[in-house]
């Protein structure tokens, strides 16, 4: 019965977001509720733990998205974004521009939402198929997929640390096997797949936007600007290395645990940030703290759909479904990673959101890892790879590859879906190879 009622619930929340257009976060808590209360709590209790689950899952993630969002924008509103890209561009020459694009989108990527980060590197692409004469399609995808790449597998996107907090993986831990599966995945989705998207003719859409180009003294130094985009990637993967190598009473350790907490590392990179991109350009504090104040705006609603998904994990656990599951599985042969990659794949397809997915994915499957004892952050992964697989027309991603590349609806399937499904696919291919390896 427990899990009738939480197919009843997966229903309804699909029917809720794709047939009525109800926000993902009035979604997700509404059918908390109502599968809290199918369960056999009482109505208070049901909102006594949606209250729990909201707050538990904001209380770990609030400062790590509110200082992601800020140094993000950052990162493309001082125009250290910009000087990353043409850097690395004249640096790899015309021949290997799709490598320099894919490079580009990672490092940017770490530092800010996809479709920021989308909107934001489309203009140097469109310059760069002027400029050289090749197709679009051949070097754009490769920064869109090392962009997704990004969203999907490494902390600190919204995505993956969600789900983290959820399943109380390390967040170092999760970068590092992050970063791992995502070279392979993002030179396969990118400058690989591309090549075979050549005869897509298309030329960049006229007067979509009229984007800001910064001037040469506008942009700060490479140098900082990588620095400032990386830093709390550096520093989160330095602590899992650490944590890994050292014993628990050695200072490094202790040093660099506290710095490469997500959190803190991302608090030191907007102050450092707030200086080397802002202050230092001759920019007022002013501005700069206009800048990160306006971040928070661009986020809120993913917050809240985060903090949504947080509601109906804890229902599943409080109503006693959590330890159901968890008895099915101590008998059950089948990968739990499997298992969780297959849920959020099923959940992509039918919401489109890949936020919505992973965090509704994680709240049903969170009992699975006390009993197999599997690598949480592998389960962290797993989700990620399964929320992108084949987007299609109800994900807005979908739309937004579609508009900036002129494609139809049918060319848009063969590219940008079948890019996702790679990345999807090839992630959960290295979850399993990690997994093997590593136990």
């Amino acid at each position: 019965m427990p899990i009738t009622i939480i197919v009843f619930g997966v229903l309804l929340l699909l029917l809720l977001m794709i047939v009525f257009k109800v926000n993902g976060f009035i979604a997700l808590v509404f059918v908390a509720a109502v599968v809290g209360i199918a369960e056999g709590m009482t109505p208070l209790a049901a909102v006594a733990s949606i209250q729990k689950g909201i707050g538990s899952t904001l209380g770990g993630l609030a400062m790590i998205l509110a200082f992601g969002a800020m140094l993000g924008r950052l990162v493309s509103d001082t125009g250290a974004a910009q000087r990353i890209a043409s850097t690395l561009i004249n640096a790899f020459g015309k021949q290997r521009l799709q490598w320099a694009l894919m490079i580009t989108g990672l490092i940017v990527g770490l530092a800010m939402f996809y479709e920021v980060g989308f909107v934001l590197l489309l203009p140097l692409v469109f310059t760069i198929v002027a400029a050289s004469g090749l197709p679009l399609l051949y070097v754009g995808v490769p920064m869109v997929a090392a962009l997704s790449v990004t969203h999907c597998f490494l902390p600190p996107h919204p995505g993956p640390t969600a789900i983290a907090t959820i399943f109380g993986a390390n967040l170092g831990t999760t970068l590092l096997y992050g970063l791992i599966i995502t070279i392979p995945t993002v030179i396969v989705a990118g400058p690989l797949f591309s090549r075979f998207l050549k005869n897509f003719e298309k030329s960049p859409p006229e007067g979509l936007y009229n984007p800001k180009i910064f001037t040469e003294e506008e942009m700060p130094g490479f140098g900082t600007s990588i620095f400032a985009a990386i830093i709390p990637v550096v520093l989160m993967a330095l602590a899992a290395v650490c944590e890994l190598t050292m014993p628990k009473e050695s200072g490094v350790r202790q040093f660099f645990e506290f710095v490469g907490n997500p959190a803190v590392a991302l608090f030191i990179s907007v102050v450092l940030g707030v200086f080397t991109l802002g202050l230092r350009n001759g920019r007022s504090i002013g501005d700069v703290m206009e800048m990160c104040g306006s971040s928070i705006a661009a986020i809120a609603m993913i917050v809240f759909i985060i903090a949504g998904g947080g509601a109906f994990k804890q229902v599943l656990v409080d109503s006693g479904v959590g330890d159901y599951i968890a008895n099915m599985m101590k008998g059950s042969s089948l990968s739990p990673l499997l298992m969780c990659w297959t849920v959020a794949a099923m959940l992509r397809v039918a919401l489109g959101s890949a936020t919505v997915a992973a965090i509704t994915t994680a709240g049903i499957v969170t009992p699975i890892i006390a009993v197999t004892h599997t690598d949480p952050a592998l389960m962290v992964l797993a989700v990620g790879s399964g929320s992108v697989i084949a987007s299609h027309v109800n994900d807005p991603g979908f739309w937004l590859f579609k508009g900036y590349f002129n494609l139809s609806v049918v060319e848009t399937l063969k590219t940008w879906t079948v890019m996702e499904t790679l990345i999807s696919v090839l992630g959960l291919a290295g979850v399993l190879i990690l997994n093997a390896v590593l136990h």
